[in-house]
């Protein structure tokens, strides 16, 4: 898929967009098998470092003919500066993959080999994609902590995946880590995708509730992310990916 082509796959106002104003809105939903993929949320495991979260994640890259491979493992490392909570800043966190069944459908390979020439990616640069949400009863802080935060990164994208008896958890941007200058603040459905720059904008999200008190709620979201700005992870993806790709004059 050429960069050409893989600009092609998202709505007509996304690159121009993102490069007016770096960030948008747009959906997937004509593009992806929905209901297909929120079936990889069943068997989801439990997250080791955060309560109540379920999570899986790869790291990928394009190959030299613009096709999506997996890189093999490496820990997520998100330094201080990037992520306030506790149980996940400065400390390596290693998580299952994603099943191959999933990496191997089609429409996932498509959605990822267009997010990376949407941005420009080349090959041997490492992708993080993750399937992660929540579970449970009551109101949820989804982010857990993290409060306005960037992750770390130059490019990043958010999409709902699944949505079940949930009010709230509206995704807001912002233009500064204080939250002053609000950008956006959106109930995000499924198929819905955030794209922005991460090194250039805050982003969260709201208090998750119940809608009926009477059953669970969940809330699951594909994250996928590129061009690392942090260190620490830059560091982790030299030592596991000797070939990989990495930017030194961002690291």
């Amino acid at each position: 898929m050429t960069t050409t082509n893989a600009q092609s796959w998202w709505q007509q106002n996304v690159p121009t967009a993102l490069a007016e104003h770096d960030w948008c809105f747009t959906h997937v939903r004509d593009r992806i098998d929905l209901g297909a993929w929120q079936a990889f949320t069943r068997d989801l495991p439990r997250d080791p470092y955060v309560e109540r979260r379920w999570k899986r994640m790869s790291w990928l890259a394009l190959d030299e003919q613009g096709r999506m491979k997996s890189l093999g493992e490496c820990p997520m490392a998100q330094g201080g500066q990037y992520n306030d909570a506790e149980s996940m800043a400065d400390k390596l966190r290693w998580y299952p993959a994603l099943e191959q069944d999933f990496l191997a459908r089609p429409d996932v390979r498509a959605f990822v080999e267009a997010w990376a020439g949407l941005w420009g990616l080349g090959a041997n640069e490492p992708i993080l994609m993750q399937i992660t949400g929540v579970r449970g009863s009551g109101e949820l802080d989804p982010l857990q902590g993290q409060g306005i935060h960037a992750d770390g990164c130059r490019y990043l994208s958010i999409m709902v995946l699944d949505r079940h008896n949930v009010s709230g958890a509206e995704s807001v941007l912002y233009a500064d880590r204080k939250g002053q200058n609000l950008l956006a603040d959106q109930v995000m459905v499924p198929g819905d995708v955030l794209h922005l720059r991460d090194d250039r904008l805050f982003h969260g999200a709201k208090a998750l509730r119940q809608e009926d008190p009477a059953q669970p709620y969940e809330r699951f979201i594909i994250i996928i992310n590129s061009s690392f700005v942090d260190g620490f992870q830059n560091r982790m993806l030299r030592r596991h990916f000797p070939e990989a790709v990495i930017h030194e004059h961002i690291a």
